[in-house]
C-alpha cells in the first residue's frame, strides 16, 4: 500500500470515489433486481492506472460511501465485497499493460460474470429471499446488453488516461513531459 502513502495517487483516489459516487446517481431502474449503472468506470480506472489492491480499495469505499450518502434500504456488505472484486479485477487484468480493446473486453468479461451474474445475484437473493438462479436468469439479458456498452465506455475513458498514465511514475509523481511521450 505504499502506493496510497503517495499524496497524488490518493488525490487521484479520493476523485475518482467521488466521481463514482456521483455517476451512481445516475443509475436507471430496468426493475427490482436489475440496474443500469455507470459507477464502475471510475472504480475500473484505479484498477488500471494503480493495479488491483488500489482498484478494489476505490471499489470498497465507494461502495460504502455511496451508500452514506444515498442509502438504498439497509447496508449489505455483500455489494462492498463485489465493488472489491471488480476492482481487483479490473487492476489484475489491465495494470500495467496496454489497453486495447480486447484486454478492455476480457476485463469487463470477468467483472460481468463474477460480479454482475454470480455474486450481486447471490446477495439479492440473500437478502430478498429469491431464487439465485431466477435473478441471474433477470440479470442476464442486462448484462449481455451492457457489455458492450461498458466495454466503449470503459475503452473511450482508459485511451485519455494512457497519456496520463505515461506521466505517472510507480511512486506517484508526474514526470516531465520531454521525459516520457510527445503527447503533452
Amino acid at each position: 500500500m505504499k502506493k496510497l502513502k503517495n499524496i497524488k495517487v490518493l488525490t487521484t483516489c479520493a476523485m475518482l470515489v467521488a466521481l463514482a459516487v456521483i455517476l451512481a446517481f445516475l443509475k436507471i431502474p430496468v426493475n427490482q433486481f436489475i440496474e443500469l449503472r455507470f459507477d464502475s468506470l471510475p472504480i475500473a480506472l484505479a484498477g488500471y492506472l494503480f493495479g488491483p489492491a488500489v482498484g478494489g480499495i476505490v471499489g470498497g469505499i465507494t461502495d460504502i460511501a455511496g451508500y452514506i450518502v444515498r442509502p438504498t434500504g439497509a447496508f449489505f456488505p455483500g455489494f462492498t465485497v463485489s465493488a472489491i472484486v471488480a476492482g481487483v479485477i479490473y487492476g489484475i487484468v489491465l495494470h500495467g499493460k496496454k489497453a486495447t480493446v480486447l484486454r478492455v473486453f476480457i476485463a469487463q468479461l470477468l467483472r460481468t460474470v463474477v460480479v454482475g451474474l454470480l455474486l450481486n445475484p447471490l446477495w439479492l437473493s440473500i437478502l430478498y429471499g429469491n431464487s439465485f438462479l431466477v435473478i441471474m436468469s433477470g440479470r442476464l439479458l442486462t448484462e449481455a446488453i451492457m457489455l458492450p456498452i461498458k466495454t466503449a465506455l470503459l475503452f473511450a475513458v482508459i485511451k485519455p488516461a494512457n497519456i496520463f498514465n505515461e506521466h505517472f511514475d510507480p511512486f506517484g509523481t508526474v514526470l516531465p513531459h520531454s521525459e516520457k511521450s510527445p503527447h503533452l
